[in-house]
């Protein structure tokens, strides 16, 4: 089997109602054309890989969380499936009651809205979630006029994308909502000699590339984005595994095991009892007392 019939296959089994795709225009139900994204550009960094294992592996890989609230069901479908093809774990709701309980439940890196919803509006939605939460929102509608924009953008939205829409516009503002709700205005993230390359989802140290899986580079991602901060347990749970994960006990400390391996011990620091963090140098300061809190 050649590595496009592996594809096609892998494709198949996760997504066997996927509907029909003609170059970059995805149709939906009513026969509109979406140009929401190319699957072969979602897909063509997959080739590579050898084995059935290795392909129903990617397939319980999720890392940042995010919430889409659409309530179209073929398009919901196709933007929860282009993120999680691109790396994200993914919540969604098909109404305002629902997305707003989600959104105010549970903590997001970002949230993807529309404005015509049933039960809640998105505005409305909006309003009351920045009530208590700051959750970056990047509002996804069909209204493309000036006032509508300018509208949602007051009403405390973070960025506004009109419908139809290309899937590299769409994740790179994603990444830039996340970025900037942690303060990080560049893409590149430096610690010491690790460097974060959070567009290409890549890390190196010392100039050489450095191999982790999904997870890993969502944990190292997420404590890079928040360095110098105290991250809790809790909070990494939140933002590496979305609500359909059966989690075990101790997989982030599995994580943060296996990234100390590739990364040196001294890269995430844990604060007992507390969580974990990393520092501006890529090194926690160390002393004789604490130096089992790097192994904790």
């Amino acid at each position: 089997m050649g590595d496009m019939d592996r594809l096609i296959s892998f494709r198949l089994c996760l997504f066997p109602n996927s509907l029909p795709v003609e170059g970059n225009v995805v149709w939906s139900s009513d026969c509109t054309p979406r140009r929401i994204f190319s699957f072969w550009n979602s897909w063509q960094d997959l080739s590579g890989l050898a084995s059935y294992s290795s392909w129903k592996s990617l397939s319980v890989i999720d890392p940042m969380r995010i919430l889409v609230v659409e309530d179209e069901p073929d398009l919901r479908r196709l933007v929860v499936q282009a993120l999680r093809e691109n790396g994200y774990a993914v919540d969604d709701a098909a109404d305002g009651h629902d997305g707003l309980y989600k959104a105010t439940t549970w903590e997001y890196d970002a949230i993807v809205l529309d404005l015509m919803l049933p039960k809640i509006c998105g505005l409305e939605l909006l309003r009351r979630l920045r009530k208590t939460h700051r959750t970056p929102v990047l509002i996804l509608s069909a209204r493309d006029t000036l006032p509508d924009r300018v509208d949602g953008l007051d009403q405390g939205a973070d960025d506004y994308l009109v419908k139809p829409f290309g899937l590299p516009e769409l994740l790179a503002r994603v990444r830039a909502l996340i970025r900037r709700s942690v303060g990080k205005a560049d893409s590149v993230v430096e610690l010491g000699e690790v460097r974060i390359d959070t567009r290409t989802r890549t890390v190196t140290r010392g100039q050489e590339p450095v191999a982790l899986t999904a997870r890993e580079y969502s944990l190292v991602e997420l404590l890079g984005l928040r360095c110098g901060e105290l991250v809790t347990r809790t909070q990494i749970y939140d933002h590496l595994f979305d609500e359909n994960d059966d989690t075990l006990s101790n997989l982030v400390e599995v994580h943060v095991s296996n990234v100390r391996k590739k990364l040196g011990k001294g890269f995430i620091e844990t604060r007992r009892g507390q969580g974990y963090i990393v520092h501006p140098t890529g090194q926690a300061p160390l002393s004789d007392s604490d130096e089992d809190n790097l192994h904790g």
